[in-house]
């Protein structure tokens, strides 16, 4: 048999038992290193890939399909990608998915409101994919997950173990623990905290760990400053508490529920005049790319999000397989860099 080369033009298009024939295995070894299979040996796998590559040929998509019952497509419905947060949980779901040989179509909102998610849902439904992924973090999405029913696995990101079953997620609760709990080992009497935005899943879950945390200890419990995830807010935060130190309010340590908010929180120390962290230590949390340039470099809790991206595609995939899974919630690292340190004597009070 003519086997159809790379140099020459085909009289007809590269079909699955050109690459066998070059490899000189079966037609069924091809399908099963096209999609992945495990129970094929190394040199085989080698030398099938080889003769795809000589021959430049491509799956048949809609063909593999109608064979297979796959599209190997994952739909993902997102919102605030302008975020960090979930910004890089999508990068680590395409990148997770494309290891596994999947393609990522992706939905992303105009708001986070249950109607929207609803919406951008039945569209991706619409579309033959294997799978959809949402990313659920405002408490309106999360509400509307629970009442959603596809025809396809749907398994939620970010919305925590309280919200859609199946779900994967970042433990917010102990990220919220480890800044607090560092404050409070150095010696510092209480912790301030400028929590996110009035809706967010994740800003409730640092709040709600921040007040534990105090509460166990039977610290001072502050009044909780608001912000809105920018920095922008975070410098308002900062100058409310100039104002409540120069009313005699002791600040000493300030945990702030993400890295942006509190760039802009170290921005209205330093025009005040404070130190961090002599007069102030600060921990925020994401740990940004900007955490460790920032000056003083910030103290933070880092979330891994390529672990996050991995284990919402391998839930994906046990689905896919008829498994049960019910992963764990992804663990946090505190990241102490300069921002931080035991409160001054005789500071905290009145200063700047």
């Amino acid at each position: 048999m003519d086997v159809p080369t790379a140099d020459a033009t085909p009289t007809r298009p590269l079909a699955m038992s050109d690459v066998a024939a070059r490899a000189g295995v079966s037609h069924q070894t091809v399908s099963r290193v096209i999609n992945r299979h495990p129970n094929v040996a190394v040199a085989t796998r080698a030398r099938v890939l080889a003769a795809i590559e000589e021959l430049g040929y491509r799956p048949n998509g809609p063909a593999r399909a109608l064979a297979t019952g796959s599209t190997r497509t994952i739909g993902l419905a997102t919102a605030n990608i302008s975020q960090y947060g979930p910004a890089q949980t999508m990068v680590g779901l395409e990148h997770a998915a494309r290891e596994a040989g999947y393609f990522l179509s992706v939905s992303v909102l105009d708001d986070t409101s249950a109607r929207t998610l609803t919406e951008a849902i039945d569209r991706l439904a619409a579309q033959s994919l294997d799978a959809i992924i949402a990313l659920g973090t405002h408490d309106e999405a999360v509400r509307a997950l629970r009442q959603v029913h596809t025809a396809v696995p749907l398994i939620a990101v970010l919305a925590g173990a309280d919200g859609h079953d199946p779900a994967v997620w970042v433990d917010q609760e102990a990220g919220a623990a480890l800044a607090t709990r560092h404050l409070l080992e150095l010696g510092h009497r209480t912790v301030h905290h400028v929590a996110g935005p009035a809706g967010f899943v994740e800003a409730a879950a640092r709040a709600s760990s921040w007040r534990a945390e105090l509460e166990a200890v039977g610290a001072p419990l502050p009044s909780v400053l608001r912000g809105d995830w920018g920095p922008a807010s975070g410098h308002a935060a900062g100058r409310e508490l100039v104002a409540r130190r120069r009313g005699g309010e002791p600040v000493t340590a300030v945990f702030v529920a993400n890295d942006q908010m509190a760039f802009g929180l170290l921005n209205a120390f330093h025009e005040a005049g404070l130190r961090v962290p002599d007069d102030v230590s600060v921990v925020g949390f994401d740990n940004v790319p900007e955490a460790p340039y920032s000056i003083p470099p910030l103290t933070t809790v880092r979330q891994d999000f390529a672990e996050l991206g991995r284990r919402g595609v391998q839930l994906v995939l046990g689905l896919l397989g008829g498994e049960q899974a019910r992963p764990r919630p992804v663990a946090p690292q505190l990241l102490v860099r300069a921002t931080t340190a035991p409160p001054a004597r005789g500071r905290g009070r009145g200063e700047g």
